[in-house]
């Protein structure tokens, strides 16, 4: 008897974006190694991937950290367009890396043409509170604004390192759930689906 193929665990990809230094590359490699590298100088995007237990079913990540520096927007572009769903990351500790996410954002609802891809709004670094210069409640109106969830993360001390992935692919599968009902003539506008706001203390 002719054996049946094994299934292939669903892969959802996720792109890191936000300015240099905010740790991307950190909480990339704190969640798929447990460890923490404090200096690490990517010259170019990294892709990494791993298979993984989401809510009780086998999946793939496949993580693109870019490298925050891309000058070819040509470059940058094909990276979003690849992306299921989106990190955002800014640096608590920096003011500017926290004003460049509305340009990252803008870019990523360029290049995907689709006001309701997955996005998570993440302060890093969130172990140096006594150099905070983005208030939580800062942080927390602009994805308000967004309606996306907001939380704060340290790739250090991987406080909720592990959580902005899983969340982020939660929401990734459930888009992809809602598409295929849409394509099965059964979906919903989805204009109307109601956002979120998750506040992470």
């Amino acid at each position: 008897m002719a054996k049946r193929p094994a299934v292939q665990p669903a892969l959802h990809k996720v792109i890191m974006v936000g300015s240099g230094g905010v740790g991307k590359s950190a909480l990339t490699l704190q969640f798929m190694y447990d460890e923490f590298v404090e200096d690490y100088e990517p010259t170019k995007a990294d892709s990494y991937r791993k298979k993984i237990l989401l809510d009780g079913e086998d999946v793939q990540i496949d993580i693109l950290d870019t490298a925050g520096q891309e000058d070819y927007a040509a470059i940058r572009d094909s990276y979003f367009r690849s992306g299921e769903g989106f990190l955002c990351i800014f640096s608590i500790t920096e003011d500017e890396s926290f004003l460049s996410t509305a340009e990252f954002r803008e870019q990523i609802l360029r290049v995907k043409n689709d006001e309701n891809i997955p996005i998570l709004l993440v302060g890093n670094k969130c172990d140096l509170e006594d150099r905070r210069k983005v208030s939580f409640q800062e942080a927390s109106d602009r994805a308000k604004q967004w309606g996306v969830p907001y939380v704060e993360t340290s790739a250090k001390t991987r406080e909720h390192v592990d959580k902005v992935f899983y969340d982020l692919m939660r929401e990734i599968r459930a888009r992809k759930m809602e598409e295929n009902k849409t394509s099965n003539g059964k979906g919903k506008d989805k204009s109307k689906k109601k956002k979120r706001i998750c506040r992470i203390l």
